[in-house]
């Protein structure tokens, strides 16, 4: 099946349609799935690295890491899931407009974290009006921000369980965590994440700001392994991992 109809005909799963053989059925068909978390929810994060493991310069640039493929495939997973998800780090340096601008598809609920409510109303994803939009905080205040909805869920620490589901509760399921690198983070060492995309380009950048920030480990058996599917996405690598909410050995207990 050419991919142009692969990709339509994943648009109609979204309203019960079957999942289409071939490539991009095979990588998305996990968003369909039955849950197996009592929540409700599917999440699946997303990072895109360097071949040393960088998502930024220390400065916090990372306009663009991974090349055309790798951004149309975060389109394609916006346009597929109920939210997208993204931590006040992400809105502050990139200010992103959390859309499906590269592939035809829906625009999701956007869903910002900012636990202490730093964020300016100016930037465009509380603006622009494009999409419904969630402000996720864990400090007191307004019940808007800009055109965004605010939710506070936690105290001074958002409490990732209960935002998800929060989120089931407002039908929104496929949750899709966009970034950046803490957030991935906080989302796995919680056990919260059922599946991980990373992207690793061909770069090679020698500093700069880590992938994942979690508790040290002090043994290789602390570490989380898994399988994995590479797909290529252009001229990037593609890493679909399952986790089924695993958490890494070094996490256990720190909840």
């Amino acid at each position: 099946m050419p991919e142009e109809d692969a990709w339509a005909a994943l648009l109609r799963v979204r309203d019960g349609g079957p999942v289409p053989d071939g490539a991009l059925g095979d990588l998305f068909a996990p968003l369909f799935a039955p849950p197996d978390a009592d929540d409700g929810c599917i999440v699946i994060g997303r990072l895109a690295q360097t071949l040393d493991g960088r998502i930024a310069c220390a400065n916090g640039h990372s306009q663009w890491i991974g090349g055309p493929g790798d951004i149309l495939h975060t389109h394609r997973l916006r346009a597929l899931c109920d939210v997208v998800m993204v931590g006040a780090g992400t809105v502050h340096h990139d200010d992103p407009r959390l859309t499906t601008r590269a592939a035809p598809g829906p625009n999701p609920v956007r869903v910002v974290l900012d636990p202490a409510r730093r964020l300016p109303a100016t930037h465009r994803v509380f603006a622009d009006g494009a999409a419904p939009t969630l402000l996720v905080t864990a400090t007191a205040g307004g019940a808007t921000h800009g055109q965004a909805e605010v939710l506070r869920i936690g105290d001074g620490a958002i409490d990732l369980p209960a935002l998800l589901r929060a989120l089931a509760a407002r039908g929104l399921r496929r949750i899709f965590v966009e970034g950046g690198g803490r957030t991935v983070s906080a989302f796995l060492a919680e056990g919260c994440l059922d599946r991980l995309h990373v992207t690793l380009a061909p770069v090679i950048l020698g500093s700069g700001i880590p992938a994942f920030t979690l508790p040290e480990a002090v043994r290789m058996d602390q570490g989380l392994r898994f399988r994995w599917a590479v797909h290529g996405i252009g001229e990037d690598l593609l890493l679909d991992i399952p986790l089924g909410r695993r958490r890494p050995g070094s996490c256990e207990g720190t909840a």
